[in-house]
């Protein structure tokens, strides 16, 4: 197997997020976003803070999963259809980090997804809980990051995502 070299995204590549731009914020508030029923497309994701820094996980994707590649991504995954995206939201941070206790605190918006036709609604979520691999064959690591390093040290981010997550988190006074 040739060496992966990790990429740093949200749920799409570097090259395939290209073309892609952020979707302006949804007209919608945290409540409406969250009570969003699921249809399969729709991969929500968190942006989890703790003490300042950013939740961030090396997942290992395979040719028969995706393609051979090591990406940098944060907890969140694909709704099962009737679920809601809260619900999902919840249920894909437990299987992944094995955080239960966090709070739901924003709905900060969307950007297309790796797969086409997918839809990555991104939510600033906050625990105390510390993170733990729960899904060794996906993942190989978990780790906290400073804001400014999560931000700065992450250019091959989905380029959508990061810019709707920058400007995020600037505009909030959560990060410089």
């Amino acid at each position: 197997m040739e060496s992966k070299e990790p990429h740093d995204i949200n749920k799409a590549s570097d090259v395939e997020a290209s073309a892609q731009t952020p979707t302006e914020r949804p007209a919608m508030t945290l409540a409406e976003a969250l009570a969003r029923e699921g249809n399969g497309t729709l991969c929500p994701t968190a942006i989890m803070i703790r003490d300042g820094k950013v939740l961030r996980g090396l997942r290992n994707y395979t040719k028969e999963k995706w393609k051979d590649i090591s990406v940098w991504t944060t907890p969140g995954g694909r709704s099962d259809p009737g679920e809601t995206l809260e619900e999902a939201l919840r249920r894909e941070v437990k299987e992944e980090v094995g955080i239960t206790d966090f709070t739901i605190d924003d709905f900060i918006g969307e950007v297309p997804g790796a797969k086409e036709g997918d839809v990555v609604p991104v939510f600033l979520c906050s625990t105390k809980s510390e993170a733990t691999l729960m899904e060794p064959e996906k993942f190989s690591a978990w780790k906290w990051v400073p804001f400014e390093e999560y931000l700065a040290e992450t250019p091959k981010l989905n380029p959508a995502a990061k810019q709707m997550i920058e400007k995020y988190l600037v505009d909030h006074g959560i990060a410089r």
